[in-house]
C-alpha cells in the first residue's frame, strides 16, 4: 500500500474555467497524484482542489500548483467574498494512509521553502507546522487580506513571513502552509439576503467568541442570501449536526447547506447518528462499509468507477487503461528478454516504462478533461473552445502514444522467445481497442469544436482527408 497524504489547495480563482484547469494540469503532471475533486466558487472567487499523492510527491505537485496559479492569477485585479493573502492561498497537508501529522509537517516546511525557492513567493506556516504559536490560526495570517498585508509587511516585524519577504510577491502574494486533520468546509445558507443575521449567528458559534469548539465561522452575502461560512477543524469534537442545530437555534429559517470540497464518511455517519439518536451506532452498521470491505481495489475498483452511471471516467479512461495495460505486457517482456541477455531488449524498457507511466496519467486526465467541458458549458464561447480542445487533446495523445508503442512492440517480436509471443499479441490487441476507443472520443469532441485549425491537425493525425 502506499502512504498518502491528502492536500487541499484553495486558489484565488473561481470564474475562469481554464485557469483552474491549468492548475489541474500542473498537479497531474506529478505522477501518483490522484485528483479527487475540485470546486470553483464564483461569489467566493475561490476554487478548492482536493488531491491525495504518496508521501515522496505531494510536496512537488502543491509546488507545482502553487507555481502555476502565480503564472495565471494576478491579485491585483482580484475581488470575492472570502479573504485571501495569496494566488495560491492556503495549502494545508493531511494524513491519510499510514502517514503521521509529523510527517506532515516536515512536507509542509520543504514545500514552503521550495515555493519561496522557485517561484519567490513568501510562506508563513499555520496549524500543526506553525513556527511560531501566534500564527497557529489561519485567520490571524490573513488578517488585512492581500492589500493590507502587503502595506504591513513593509513596517511590522510581526507580520513578515516565516520564509522569505519581507515584502509579498507583486501579484501571487503570499501562501500558508500548513498540516492539519480533516477539515469539514460546511456553509449554510439562511432564507434571507440580511448579512448582519449571518454575521451575528457566526460571531455566536465560532469558538473565538466563546462559542462551539473546533468551528471558525463567519457571515457572508453570496449570490443574494446570507451564508454562515464555517470550517469545523475537528469534526469528533464538534460535528455537521450540531452546527446545523446551533444555526437553526438562532431563529432565522434555513434555506439549505452545501460542504465544500470531500468530507470523510465517518463525518456523515456521525451526523446522521446524531440526528437520528441511534444507540449505540457503530460505523459496521452502515451497508457500505460492510461492502467495502469485501469489494475489489485496485482494477476492480476502477472497472466498478467505469461501471457506475456517471460520465467519467468513460470510454477515453477506458482506452488509456487498455494502452497502459499493452504497454506493461510489452515491458514484462522486454524484462524477461534481457534477463536472458537478448541484443536489443535492454533498450525497450525505458520507452515501454514511459508509455505505461504516459497511459496511467492519461485515465485520470481524460476524465478531468471531461468535467472540464461540462463546466465551462454555459461559461464564455472561449472558455468553451478551450476546454474541448483539452478533451480532444488527451485521447488524441493517446492515439499517438498507442502508435509508438505499437512499434517498440514489432520490435520486440523479432528478438522475444517464441512462449512469449502471446503476450505480444494481446498487447497488439490492447493497442488496436485503445486507438480504436481514442480516436472516437478524440472525433466526438471535434464535432462540437469551432476551432477549424485545430479540428483540422487533429483530423491530419488521425488521417482523416480534409475537405
Amino acid at each position: 500500500m502506499k502512504r498518502l497524504v491528502e492536500c487541499v489547495p484553495n486558489f484565488s480563482e473561481g470564474r475562469d474555467p481554464a485557469v483552474v484547469d491549468d492548475i489541474v494540469e500542473a498537479l497531474r503532471s506529478v505522477p501518483g497524484v490522484l485528483v479527487l475533486d475540485c470546486e470553483m466558487d464564483p461569489d467566493h472567487h475561490r476554487s478548492v482542489i482536493t488531491f491525495a499523492a504518496p508521501v515522496e510527491v505531494v510536496g512537488e505537485a502543491a509546488v507545482r500548483a502553487a507555481g502555476r496559479a502565480a503564472e495565471r492569477i494576478d491579485l491585483r485585479h482580484h475581488s470575492g467574498q472570502h479573504p485571501r493573502i495569496g494566488a495560491t492561498d492556503v495549502i494545508p497537508f493531511v494524513p491519510l494512509e499510514d502517514v503521521t501529522m509529523e510527517e506532515c509537517v516536515a512536507i509542509a516546511h520543504r514545500t514552503g521553502e521550495e515555493i519561496w525557492r522557485r517561484c519567490q513567493i513568501p510562506i508563513y506556516y499555520y496549524e500543526a507546522a506553525a513556527r511560531d504559536p501566534e500564527r497557529a490560526a489561519l485567520e490571524k495570517i490573513r488578517r488585512g487580506q492581500f492589500e493590507g498585508l502587503r502595506e504591513e509587511v513593509l513596517t511590522s516585524p510581526s507580520r513578515r513571513p516565516d520564509v522569505g519577504g519581507p515584502g509579498l510577491h507583486p501579484t501571487a502574494g503570499a501562501t500558508v502552509v500548513g498540516a492539519r486533520k480533516s477539515l469539514l468546509a460546511y456553509n449554510i445558507y439562511l432564507d434571507t439576503a440580511d448579512v448582519a443575521a449571518a454575521k451575528r449567528i457566526a460571531r455566536k458559534i465560532r469558538t473565538s467568541s466563546g462559542g462551539l469548539p473546533a468551528v471558525k465561522a463567519m457571515g457572508l452575502l453570496v449570490g443574494g442570501r446570507a451564508q454562515v461560512s464555517m470550517n469545523l477543524t475537528d469534526f469528533e469534537t464538534t460535528g455537521l449536526q450540531e452546527v446545523f442545530e446551533a444555526v437553526r437555534r438562532e431563529g432565522v429559517p434555513i434555506a439549505s447547506s452545501e460542504i465544500i470540497g470531500l468530507i470523510p464518511k465517518k463525518a456523515l455517519e456521525a451526523a446522521a447518528a446524531a440526528s437520528l439518536r441511534i444507540e449505540p451506532f457503530h460505523p459496521d452498521l452502515i451497508l457500505e462499509n460492510r461492502l467495502a470491505a469485501a469489494a475489489p481495489s485496485g482494477l476492480g475498483e476502477f472497472l466498478h468507477q467505469i461501471a457506475a452511471p456517471t460520465p467519467t471516467p468513460g470510454g477515453g479512461s477506458a482506452a488509456a487503461a487498455a494502452a497502459a495495460m499493452a504497454a506493461s505486457l510489452g515491458e514484462m517482456v522486454a524484462g524477461l528478454s534481457a534477463k536472458k541477455n537478448l541484443p536489443g531488449a535492454a533498450p525497450l524498457l525505458d520507452p515501454l516504462r514511459s508509455a505505461r507511466e504516459f497511459f496511467e496519467q492519461a485515465v485520470d486526465r481524460d476524465a478531468a478533461a471531461y468535467d472540464a467541458v461540462r463546466r465551462a458549458w454555459r461559461a464564455s464561447p472561449e472558455q468553451k473552445e478551450a476546454a474541448l480542445r483539452g478533451a480532444a487533446t488527451v485521447p488524441l495523445e493517446v492515439y499517438e502514444r498507442a502508435a509508438a508503442v505499437t512499434a517498440l512492440l514489432q520490435q520486440l517480436r523479432d528478438i522475444a522467445p517464441s512462449a512469449l509471443r502471446s503476450d505480444l499479441d494481446t498487447a497488439d490487441a490492447l493497442l488496436h481497442a485503445a486507438r480504436t476507443g481514442a480516436r472516437a472520443n478524440v472525433e466526438a469532441n471535434l464535432a462540437a469544436l469551432q476551432d477549424a485549425a485545430f479540428r483540422r491537425t487533429a483530423q491530419e493525425k488521425l488521417g482523416i482527408q480534409c475537405h
